[in-house]
């Protein structure tokens, strides 16, 4: 598993956590998309901002290595402003590319891409 040197490990002030120390001894975590409703807390999207402006910062729009990244956080973003970079697709491997959708990061989190 590759570990992201430099990626903030969690939102400060919050538990909200961006990376994972180690592998699951259980099995990896699969990716899969989480509805997003207009009803969730706003530490909620504030936790969602932040961690893809970490990947913007990190990555910008070039495919990255799923490596330590939270599966939880990941979850929130995924097949919306996080998307697969490559086919096939294995949503439970720590090596799996993704990549930002930056016209959908854009629509999503302005605020991210604001200079």
């Amino acid at each position: 598993m590759l570990k992201h040197r430099g990626f903030p490990g969690r939102l400060p002030g919050t538990d909200f956590q961006f990376v994972i120390r180690r592998p699951n001894p259980k099995g990896v975590t699969p990716l899969a998309p989480r509805a997003r409703y207009a009803d969730r807390r706003p530490a909620d999207k504030r936790a969602d901002e932040a961690f893809l402006a970490a990947l913007w910062d990190h990555f910008g729009d070039e495919p990255f290595e799923r490596g330590n990244l939270d599966a939880g956080r990941l979850n929130w973003l995924f097949g919306r402003e996080v998307v697969p970079a490559e086919d096939p697709f294995d949503p439970e491997s720590y090596e799996a590319l993704l990549q930002i959708d930056v016209a959908a990061a854009r629509a999503s989190f302005p605020e991210v891409f604001e200079a």
